[in-house]
């Protein structure tokens, strides 16, 4: 679908082209938001005007003024300096506006008709660790771009890789083994059980050699088919699925598809086997590696010296499997930023075999909290049940506060889905290249740039529409919405798809948190300063309209980033 802002700016492209008298490179053309709405609704630099016809930005922009011919929903051009600068007639912005996102609903925003099949790999736990706040920014992350990219229309297979076997499955069970087998299985939190053994069993090894020795023994055992190994690995396995399927369930993240890396274990040996046939991987000092020194990559390692896998043996089976039985065109790994070195390897050995398909690392950097970082093998990690229960805790204090009167059984829904908005929107409102401190107060502030203070736009938007809502709009009059305010609102509005669609294509929903964040804040504003309610009944109506357009933004985007917003606060 093209939405009416994309129409609008290819009118501007296109009056443009017909005014200069000859073809330009519409991507060349550049619309952009002026600092100030007094000055346009829409600028265009003629800087690249310039390159074409010799005559200075200041000229051409004057010169081009007289010339170009205007139709609805424009009303005027004029010249500032190098810049054209476009303004809208504001009836026809506000019917426009208005009436396409009343019509499109939930859908507004959305593309369709591409037919790219990608998937999007996310989340990655590791069996046998706990589930802690490192691993939040991951899985929101991931269902936000997930999100997105069927928002924007193509097809999308959601797909986590989960870390079931190696060097951390072995230690656990050997620490389980040696220290613990005799003793009573945990009835609850046994994910975090096994976190703590991983944990107790690397400190262990790390103090006494033997120890170390007897955990590379159990993981050959594991890899050889070890039946005493292989029903423990298969008894703690479903421990820690179990825990992960219900923490995915609380946050809302869906998979289409699971992998496991003890699917692909053997799968991916063979593959190293063929590369060494093939004299693109050779023997080293006992293990197996890609020479990538003339690349400046060093080594690539694909086996241990013991014959054992590493992820890197796994991951060459993985990316074949993906391909050839999923027929995606493009795969998209979301790991964080300190895998980059490895996943440059990694795409350059693929290269080397010859496996030519498009395959991307989406990069992200990682949570710390204000004392500093966190490590599963220190054991200083912040576990996500902990954290939600104490974020949920200090959301129903607030609303209880606020809401003495609430049935407690919706003072509890409303202080989950507070806690849940509070962390996901603090996980994904910082660019990914980015470090993030995370302060749990700070992040479930009813102000700010928070999760909770734009559920709170909607539920305060939600109240005004209790009291009286704009039933018809084929009798609202748009005229009346010719206050600068509500003219900065329906612009700002009108950008939603455009916002979502590079949010997308640049695996950034930082964007659209940015974005929700200013329309909340401009709704404040004209809130604040423009009467509604208490309007003439004509003027009463059209705002009305204006605020459950703002208000169907706001859902729309807070659900494409797995945030739900609730009736009242």
């Amino acid at each position: 679908m093209t939405y009416f802002l994309d129409k609008a700016k290819q009118q501007i492209r296109e009056s443009i082209a017909q005014a200069l008298g000859r073809e330009i490179d519409f991507n060349q053309l550049e619309i952009t938001r002026p600092p100030d709405s007094a000055m346009g609704d829409f600028a265009v630099p003629c800087f690249y005007l310039t390159k074409l016809t010799r005559i200075s930005p200041n000229q051409i922009a004057a010169e081009l003024k007289n010339k170009i011919k205007l139709k609805a929903p424009l009303k005027s051009v004029q010249n500032i300096g190098p810049y054209l600068n476009f303004y809208f007639d504001d009836k026809q912005l506000a019917e426009k506006v208005i009436k396409e996102v009343t019509k499109g609903g939930e859908k507004y925003g959305s593309l369709s008709g591409d037919k790219e099949k990608v998937m999007i790999e996310y989340s990655q736990p590791n069996t046998h660790k706990e589930f802690h706040v490192g691993h939040l920014r991951n899985a929101v992350l991931g269902t936000a771009l997930v999100n997105l990219y069927r928002f924007s229309g193509k097809k999308v297979i959601a797909a986590n890789y989960i870390g079931d076997i190696g060097n951390h499955v072995a230690k656990c069970l050997w620490a389980y083994d040696k220290f613990h087998k005799d003793e009573p299985e945990p009835t609850e939190h046994k994910g975090q059980y096994l976190g703590k053994l991983y944990t107790d069993a690397v400190n262990l090894c790390a103090e006494n050699e033997d120890y170390k020795k007897e955990a590379d023994v159990v993981q050959k055992k594991l890899e050889s088919g070890d039946k005493y190994f292989t029903v423990l690995w298969k008894k703690t396995r479903a421990w820690s699925l179990e825990e992960f399927d219900g923490i995915y369930k609380i946050l809302g993240v869906k998979f289409d598809k699971f992998f496991y890396e003890s699917e692909v274990e053997k799968p991916g040996k063979a593959i190293v086997a063929d590369l060494l046939e093939r004299k693109i991987a050779t023997h080293s000092q006992g293990a197996v590696i890609v020479d990538l020194e003339k690349y400046n990559l060093k080594q690539f390692l694909l086996l241990k010296s013991d014959g054992s896998s590493l992820y890197s043996t796994k991951e060459l089976a993985l990316a074949k499997l993906k391909f050839e039985k999923y027929k995606v065109d493009a795969s998209y790994v979301v790991v964080d930023a300190r895998q980059s070195f490895y996943f440059q390897q990694f795409f350059k050995t693929l290269e080397l075999i010859g496996f030519k398909k498009k395959t991307e690392h989406i990069a992200y950097e990682f949570v710390t909290l204000p004392e500093g970082a966190m490590s599963s093998r220190k054991g200083n990690v912040v576990l996500f049940e902990d954290l939600l229960k104490e974020a949920t805790d200090l959301a129903a204090s607030e609303t209880t506060k606020r809401h003495t009167d609430w049935p407690a059984k919706e003072l509890e829904i409303a202080a989950q889905k507070i806690a849940l908005a509070a962390i996901k929107f603090a996980m994904l409102k910082t660019g990914r290249n980015n470090v993030i401190t995370f302060e749990l107060k700070e992040a479930l502030a009813f102000d700010g740039f928070t999760g909770p203070y734009l559920q709170y736009t909607v539920s305060r938007i939600n109240s005004i529409l209790k009291k009286e809502t704009a039933k018809n709009l084929t009798n609202v009059n748009f005229g009346q919405l010719v206050n600068h305010k509500e003219k900065e609102l329906l612009v700002l509005l009108a950008q939603f798809s455009g916002v979502t669609k590079t949010a997308a294509l640049t695996f950034e929903p930082s964007q659209l948190a940015q974005y929700l964040f200013e329309v909340a804040k401009a709704f404040s504003s004209y809130y604040q300063e423009i009467p509604i309610l208490a309007a003439e009944p004509k003027t009463k109506e059209a705002r009305l309209a204006l605020i459950a357009t703002v208000r169907q933004i706001l859902v729309n985007g807070l659900s494409l980033l797995g945030i739900e917003t609730l009736e009242r606060m």
